[in-house]
Order: C-alpha cells, then sequence, then structure tokens
C-alpha cells in the first residue's frame, strides 16, 4: 500500500514518492503518449504527487502534465509547479518579481489545464528581487483561488528563515514546503536546511534522489561513462574521469556493494535512504520511461535496517556533499568576486 504523509502543516496527505516531470518533453521523452501512459501509471500505482515546472523543456512538460490530468485525474491529484526560470528574450521574462508571478501563473494554469496549482514554488532565490515583493505577490493569488499553497526550491537556511519571518510580521502567506537537493552523495542540506524545515513545519520534497542518474546502477569503478542526455548538458557533473567526481564513483561503488549485500538494487538503497529522514515528506522521482518508473516504484515499502545506515554514514559522511555542483545553488556571493573584495 502507498505511503502518504503530510504535506507540513497544511493537513494535505501526499505520497511519499512524487513524479517529478523534469524529463517529459523536448529535454527527456519527446513522446507525449508515452509520458502520459506513464503518468498514468504512476497515479494508479498511488501516487498522488505531480512536480513540474514552467522551465522544463520551455513549457511543454507543464502541456504534458495537463493532457494527463484530463477527463477527471486532476481533482485526486496535488499538483505542484514552479516559476523563476528564464522563459524568453525580454529581460522581465524570468525571475521573482510581481510582474512575472502574476503573468507567468496564468501561462502554467493555460498549460496545466486546471483552475488552480496546489503548491506554487519559487524555483531559485533571487537576492535582487525583495522577497516580501515575491511573498505579497504569491499571497494575492493564495486569496484570488488560483493557488493553494507557497513553497520554495533550493533555498538557503537563512532564505528560509526569512520567509517565515515576513510572514509573520507583513501579514504574507507563509511558505509551507521547501524542494531542495537530497540523496546518498548530496547530504548537505541535513545540516542545516531539514533541521530549519523541521523547526517550521515545512514539508520537504526532495529532488534528485537518485544524484541525477549516479545512484541508478550505471556508474561503477572500473566501468565506462553512461551515455546520457543529462550528462551532454553537465558534462564536468557526470564525467567519471574528472577529479572533482572520483569521491562520488568510490562512493557510489561501495553503496552499490552495500545494497547488493541488503538484497536490494541501489535505486532502492538510495530512495529508502532520502525517505528515512524525519524531516522528507516526499522524493521526487523523475523517470524518463515507463522501465525507470517500475524500477522506483515500492521503494516507499522498504526500510533499512539500523547496521546498513551506519554503514552509510562511513561511505558518506552526514551533512556532506561529495561535489559542490550538486548543492543545485550557488549564492551571488561566492560567484561575483566584486561582493566580496573591496577592491576590484
Amino acid at each position: 500500500m502507498t505511503e502518504y504523509r503530510n504535506l507540513g502543516r497544511t493537513g494535505v496527505q501526499v505520497s511519499s514518492l512524487a513524479l517529478g516531470t523534469m524529463m517529459f518533453g523536448a529535454r527527456g521523452n519527446t513522446d507525449h503518449g508515452d509520458s502520459i501512459r506513464i503518468i498514468h501509471h504512476a497515479l494508479d500505482s498511488g501516487i498522488n504527487f505531480v512536480d513540474t515546472a514552467d522551465v522544463y523543456s520551455q513549457g511543454e512538460s507543464e502541456t504534458i502534465v495537463g493532457k494527463a490530468l484530463a477527463g477527471g485525474r486532476r481533482d485526486n491529484v496535488v499538483l505542484a509547479t514552479k516559476f523563476h526560470g528564464r522563459l524568453g528574450d525580454d529581460p522581465n521574462e524570468f525571475g521573482n518579481s510581481r510582474r512575472w508571478i502574476i503573468r507567468e501563473v496564468e501561462n502554467s494554469l493555460r498549460r496545466l489545464g486546471t483552475d488552480w496549482i496546489d503548491l506554487y514554488q519559487v524555483h531559485r532565490p533571487e537576492p535582487d528581487t525583495d522577497f516580501d515583493e515575491t511573498l505579497g505577490a504569491l499571497t494575492d493569488l493564495v486569496r484570488q483561488g488560483k493557488i493553494r499553497y507557497i513553497g520554495t526550491s533550493t533555498f538557503e537556511p537563512s532564505a528560509i528563515v526569512e520567509g517565515q519571518w515576513i510572514a509573520e510580521r507583513r501579514g504574507r502567506e507563509r511558505v509551507v514546503a521547501e524542494q531542495p537537493p537530497y540523496s546518498l552523495l548530496a547530504r548537505g542540506i541535513e545540516r542545516e536546511v531539514l533541521p530549519v524545515a523541521q523547526r517550521y513545519g515545512l514539508g520537504v520534497l526532495s529532488w534528485s534522489p537518485l544524484a541525477g542518474g549516479w545512484l541508478t546502477g550505471r556508474y561503477r569503478k572500473g566501468g565506462e561513462q553512461p551515455a546520457s542526455s543529462r550528462a551532454e548538458r553537465q558534462a564536468a557533473r557526470f564525467d567519471i574521469t574528472a577529479p572533482e567526481n572520483a569521491a562520488k564513483l568510490e562512493a557510489t561503488d561501495a553503496l552499490a556493494v552495500l545494497a547488493e549485500e541488503a538484497g536490494l538494487t541501489l535505486v532502492q538503497l538510495a530512495l529508502a535512504f532520502v525517505l528515512e529522514h524525519p524531516a522528507v515528506t516526499s522524493a521526487i522521482i523523475g523517470p524518463r520511461t515507463f522501465e525507470q518508473l517500475e524500477s522506483q516504484l515500492g521503494a516507499d515499502k522498504v526500510r533499512l535496517s539500523r547496521d546498513v545506515l551506519d554503514r552509510i554514514d562511513e561511505i558518506v559522511p552526514p551533512g556532506i556533499n561529495l561535489s559542490a555542483r550538486d548543492g543545485g545553488y550557488v549564492p551571488p556571493a561566492l560567484n561575483d568576486a566584486s561582493l566580496r573584495r573591496r577592491s576590484v
């Protein structure tokens, strides 16, 4: 039986495996009919939580999801999408401004074929935009009935706390969920993000629980570089010959051995690990094919023993990202040298 968990303190029940749809459309599976069949199979298997974003294949993913939920399926699905990414050449066709949010939510509603979005998420922080402006626009959308709840994705702990402060002091709707990267190879959020989420009662929806494909079983020491569209787009993150990925390859191999000894696939071990953390609500799986979905369904029923969890901690210490590239967001103060130097 599918496991359902509370989405923070909202009272909404969501499946512990959420269906991510980034790989549907030009970025992955270009066959709309096949993508829809995958979505339908996930729903028929008990998943009731679907996550997408306007920027996934430039809106095509949302269109596919809308087609899949037509014909009476929409009402029983908790539907989440995101805004922030650039969708055009105009300088204002992206970001977290009121101007863009009010415009883009209408585009998402149209593509999704729905009158409301259950969870509307700020896809990334934008330090140049006052977070109060963002929350003010989202609060208006909640009160208009176009969105039900507000979420964030890949926010720093201080930004999560700031959002709660703004809501309390300025009468805005509260952020109820955070979507951070979390996997066996990227455990950095265990330091502060997850404890902060627990402190404020936020739901946590972890993205990339299979580390972008590293934890599918295809990456092993002595093996050849696996081919994938994601590796083509982000070569530095997936190149097994790159020095910064050596630790990931070493850990992946050790984790694969541990999974075999525990009678599990590496995929099952990876997903069960993410769902083990008390702060995590759902792990977002992002299959491109029917076979990939099948390999991930049922992982929410796996329970890891204390011995297995202890051995995982020995392979990848708690609170550590083996590669800085897997954090999902680099603060401007680290990217822009002028923000940390008096003399340029």
